[in-house]
This record gives C-alpha cells, structure tokens and sequence, in this order.
C-alpha cells in the first residue's frame, strides 16, 4: 500500500526533527495538553505497536489492549494508561524503539491486502484505514512537537491522506455529538503543498469551506482552532462543521481555543 510508505516517510520527518534533541528535551512539554515530547512518543508507539498486533490476528490485539481499556475502564486517562506498557522506557531509548517500531509497521502494512479487516478499540476496520489512521495521529501529534522546536514541518502531498480521512469524517463529526447529519456535505477545495488543487464532494458556491490542505489538515485533527487558519468557510454548514471537526475515534473532544497552539520557540 502507498499509503504504507506515506507512514513511512511521516514517521521519518518526525524522527529528523527530534534526532538532534538532548535527554532534557524529552521532558519538555507542549501545548497539547501539557504532554512532553516522551508522551507523545510514548503515545505513537503504543498505539503503532497495537496496529502491528491486529494485523497479526484479532486475538494478539485484544491480548494487547485488554490491560490498556482496563485502566482507560478504571478512570485513568490515555496517558496514564501507557505508563505500565512503557515500564519506564524514555528519551533516546523510546525514540529509537518508537523509530525502529515505525519502520516495521511500514514493512507489515505494505504488505498487507487493503482490505483485511482488523480488530480496533473501537468498530473493525480496513488494514488501509488502520494505517491511514497511524500516519494522522502522527502528523497530528507531531505537530506539537514542530511547534515545541520552533521549526515547521516540511510537508508533502502525502497530506492527502489525512484530508481525505477529514473530509470522510463530515458525517461522524455530527454524530459523534448526538447531531443530525446536515446535507449536502460542503464541497471542499484545498491547495496541496505542490500547488495542485483538491476537491470533494458536489460544488456549491454557498456551501463550501476552501484553503490550504495544510490548514484544513490541522482543523480536522484538532491542532489548531480553524481561526487560527487561512480557511474560507461559506455557510452556516461549513462553519459549523469546521468548529467541530474531529477526524479521530473516541468521545467528541472541541478544538483547542482560537491562539492556545502555536510555535512557542525559535528553532
């Protein structure tokens, strides 16, 4: 699958930024959440760890993640939840495990037939909308620690990916809070980084949200408040989809406030 060595190439731009960081880097923490730099590592590589294990079999991931909805059952949270998986793992030594363990998942995943079916914390899905989902959270998570160094990411039209799982989420989005589902779905029109445009769903001059696929990117992922952005939204739809977008599984969760996420240091 592409879409294995777009997780590839996702995780490495990852590891460039954090390669050259010192041991007290890895306890920084970021505007997301307070999580350091070892909790979001600490985070990927669990849940990588977890792919790699459904793709196996059903039965190594419930073994797997058993431990894990115990505590998230007990009242832990997610970060609480790896802490006992990890056994103390930190700094280098999680950042060469969390490396290591990305370029495996890469290796199984493109091997994989698109449409196996694997077992999740939440509904089964496809092996290519497991790893589609890997290459999200990482980009996504490695967004705070982008904005933690000061540096910005170099992105590449493998982004894609993650707009399309953003614009395939309008549905879930008002479902997830207990709302109907507006129709139509806004069309959608983003500028990749290489300058092609991208489009979904009918055109509709009224009904529409318009911009980077950059910054359409970090709304649907919550890391940044779509005000935050260069996006046009036209009509009440659009709008109030882009203040509630959340391409993720999991509970509805609202987007960071207007100017809470952003570069916080000079590289």
């Amino acid at each position: 699958m592409q879409t294995a060595e777009d997780f590839r190439q996702e995780s490495r731009c990852l590891a460039a930024a954090i390669e050259p960081l010192g041991a007290a880097d890895y306890a920084r923490p970021t505007l997301f959440k307070g999580w350091t730099v070892n909790d979001i590592l600490g985070h990927l590589h669990m849940f990588n760890v977890a792919a790699e294990r459904t793709l196996h079999s059903a039965d190594a991931f419930q073994a797997f993640f058993a431990p894990i909805l115990q505590a998230l059952n007990a009242g832990q949270t997610l970060l609480q939840s790896q802490g006992p998986w990890l056994q103390g793992l930190a700094g280098r030594a999680l950042f060469e495990a969390w490396s290591e363990g990305a370029e495996r998942l890469a290796d199984a995943y493109a091997r994989a037939d698109p449409k196996q079916r694997v077992k999740w914390a939440g509904p089964d899905m496809s092996a290519l909308s497991s790893i589609t989902a890997r290459q999200m959270e990482t980009w996504a998570h490695g967004q705070a620690v982008f904005d933690l160094l000061g540096t910005e990411r170099e992105e590449t039209d493998r982004i894609k990916n993650i707009a399309h799982l953003g614009v395939t989420t309008f549905g879930w989005t008002f479902i997830n809070r207990q709302q109907a589902v507006p129709e139509p779905a806004p069309h959608v029109v983003l500028t990749a980084p290489s300058g092609a445009v991208w489009t979904w769903n009918a055109d509709q001059p009224d009904n529409a949200v318009i911009g980077s696929a950059v910054d359409f990117a970090r709304v649907v992922t919550q890391v940044r408040h779509v005000n935050d952005t260069a996006l046009e939204t036209r009509g009440f739809t659009a709008q109030r989809w882009m203040a509630w977008a959340q391409c993720f599984a999991g509970p509805p969760v609202d987007p960071p406030p207007p100017g809470s996420r952003h570069m916080t240091a000079t590289g």
